[in-house]
C-alpha cells in the first residue's frame, strides 16, 4: 500500500472500529447489568406491594372472597384491552402457613411446596427458566413468590440494549465517515503538492510556490526547493565547464595544427625541429589547461561537509615546497621559506588547501624574473593563519588585481591558462578564508592565502 492517505485512513478507521467495538461490548454487558438489576428491584418491590395488599385489615370471613377476587383479577392480566401483553408474563404465588395456594397468577408454574431460601434465584419449573424472589413474612406464617420467565426478561433486556446502542452504532459509522473526510482534507495539502510536482516538465527547475502551505510541508517545499537549486547550479556549473573547455582549447588546438602543418612543410631539420619545438610547448600549455580544467570541475562543494581532519599547516606548507623546489630551481629562481613560531594546526581539506597553495606557487615563479628568489612563509596574523608567497616580478597593477582572478585572464605569462588565481579564489571561498594580492615595494608581489581562527583545531 504505497498511498500515505490509504495507509492513514487504514489504521485509524482500524483503531476506530476495534476502540468502537470494545467500548459497545463493555456498554452492552454494563447496560444488561444495569437493567437486570432494575428487574431484580421490581421483583422485590412487587413482593412488597403484594405483601401490603395481603395485609390489609380484613376480617377473617371476608378474606376468603378476597383472594378470590385477587386471583380473578390477576387471571385478567394480559387479555383485556387496557394493559399490556407482558402482564401475564410477571407471576405470583403465597402460600399460608399450612402450605396451601392463597394467591397465585395463572402464568405462575408449579411448584410443589414454597421456596425455604429467601432472595433471589434462578430456578427452573414447567419447563422454563425463572428469575424468582422469596419474601418469608413470618408473623403471617406466608411465602410470597414473584417471578418472570428469564425468556421474556433477557428478550425485554436485549430490546432495550439494542435500542440504547443502535445510536451509538450509528454515531460510530457517521464518526468514521466524518474522520474519512477529514483525514482527506487534511492530506490535501500534500496532494496537490503531488499533484503540482507530476505535472511539472522534467526540464523545469523552477521553484515551487505552493501557498498558502501547512507548516509540516514547509521544511519539505524548502527542501525540494533547495535540491532544485542544486541540480540548476550543478547544470550551470557543467555548461559553464564545457563552454570554458571548448573556449579555451579551441586557439591552442588550432596553433596545434599550425605547428604540425609547419613540421610537414619543413624544408629541412633546423625548420623542422624549431616547429616541433614550438609543437611540444603547445602541448604542455594544452595538458596545463586540462588539468586546471579539470581541477575546477572536481572544487564542487559537498553540503554540510565539514568533517574534515586535524592536520598541521606548516607541514603541508612544507611538503609543497618541497614537491616543487626542483621545478623552481630548474626555472632559474630560489626558493625560500620561513615559518614563524607558533601553533598552526586546524581543521580544513587539506587537499584543496593544497592545490590552492601549488597555484599560487605557479603563478608566482611564472611572473618571477630569472634569478629571483620565490619566498614561501607562514605565520599568524591576529586571528587568522596567513600562507604568503612572494616574488620579486613586476606585480600587478591595482586597476587588474581583481580581474586576474576572473577566468582565462592571463597577465603577462604566455603559457599562463588563465584559470590559476581562479581556482585558487573558489578554493579560499569554499574553504570559508580568502585570497590577496598586494604589491611590494620597490618591486615584486605578495599573495596571501588568509584562513579563518573558526576553523583552528589547536
Amino acid at each position: 500500500m504505497n498511498s500515505l492517505r490509504q495507509r492513514t485512513l487504514w489504521r485509524v478507521m482500524l483503531l476506530l472500529v476495534i476502540g468502537s467495538g470494545l467500548l459497545g461490548l463493555y456498554n452492552y454487558h454494563d447496560s444488561r447489568h444495569e437493567i437486570t438489576e432494575v428487574y431484580d428491584a421490581h421483583l422485590a418491590q412487587n413482593a412488597r406491594l403484594l405483601q401490603g395488599i395481603m395485609s390489609l385489615p380484613v376480617h377473617d370471613q371476608n378474606r376468603a372472597e378476597l383472594y378470590r377476587a385477587f386471583d380473578e383479577a390477576l387471571s385478567q392480566a394480559g387479555r383485556h384491552r387496557v394493559g399490556h401483553p407482558y402482564e401475564s408474563k410477571l407471576a405470583f404465588q403465597v402460600w399460608g402457613d399450612d402450605g396451601t395456594v392463597l394467591v397465585h397468577t395463572p402464568s405462575a408454574p408449579h411448584l410443589s411446596q414454597p421456596p425455604r431460601t429467601p432472595g433471589f434465584a434462578d430456578i427452573v419449573a414447567g419447563g422454563d427458566r425463572w428469575r424468582s424472589f422469596v419474601l418469608p413474612v413470618p408473623e403471617k406464617r406466608w411465602v410470597i413468590w414473584v417471578g418472570e420467565r428469564n425468556d421474556v426478561r433477557y428478550d425485554l433486556i436485549d430490546r432495550i440494549v439494542r435500542h440504547t446502542l443502535m445510536p451509538f452504532i450509528l454515531g460510530s459509522l457517521a464518526l468514521a465517515l466524518l474522520v474519512w473526510a477529514a483525514i482527506g482534507w487534511g492530506l490535501e495539502p500534500l496532494q496537490n503538492m503531488a499533484t503540482v510536482i507530476r505535472g511539472r516538465h522534467a526540464d523545469s527547475l523552477e521553484p515551487l510556490q505552493l501557498a498558502p502551505l501547512p507548516k509540516e510541508l514547509e521544511p519539505m517545499q524548502a527542501a525540494i526547493n533547495r535540491l532544485l537549486g542544486q541540480i540548476d547550479d550543478l547544470l550551470r556549473r557543467e555548461h559553464r565547464f564545457i563552454a570554458d573547455a571548448a573556449h579555451e582549447m579551441r586557439t591552442p588546438l588550432a596553433i596545434l595544427r599550425l605547428h604540425a602543418q609547419n613540421a610537414l612543410d619543413a624544408g629541412d631539420d633546423a625548420e623542422r625541429r624549431k616547429a616541433l619545438h614550438f609543437l611540444m610547448g603547445g602541448v604542455d600549455r594544452l595538458a596545463r589547461v586540462v588539468n586546471q580544467l579539470l581541477t575546477l570541475a572536481r572544487l564542487q562543494p559537498r553540503p554540510g561537509q565539514r568533517d574534515w581532519p586535524l592536520v598541521d599547516l606548516a607541514v603541508v606548507v612544507a611538503e609543497v615546497l618541497a614537491e616543487f623546489t626542483p621545478w623552481i630551481l630548474q626555472r632559474g629562481l630560489e626558493p625560500a621559506l620561513e615559518i614563524a613560531e607558533g601553533d598552526y594546526r586546524l581543521r580544513t581539506n587539506v587537499g584543496a588547501l593544497g592545490i590552492a597553495l601549488q597555484n599560487l606557487v605557479t603563478n608566482v615563479v611564472d611572473h618571477s624574473p630569472p634569478g629571483g628568489r620565490v619566498l614561501v612563509t607562514l605565520q599568524r596574523e591576529g586571528l587568522a593563519l596567513l600562507v604568503s608567497v612572494e616574488d620579486e616580478g613586476a606585480g600587478i597593477p591595482e586597476t587588474e588585481q581583481s580581474r586576474v582572478f576572473e577566468r582565462f585572464y592571463s597577465k603577462g605569462s604566455p603559457n599562463g591558462a588563465g584559470l590559476g588565481l581562479s581556482i585558487v579564489s573558489t578554493i579560499m571561498t569554499r574553504l570559508g578564508g580568502s585570497v590577496q594580492l598586494r604589491n611590494r615595494a620597490p618591486h615584486g608581489l605578495r599573495a596571501a592565502l588568509r584562513v579563518p581562527a573558526g576553523q583552528h583545531g589547536g
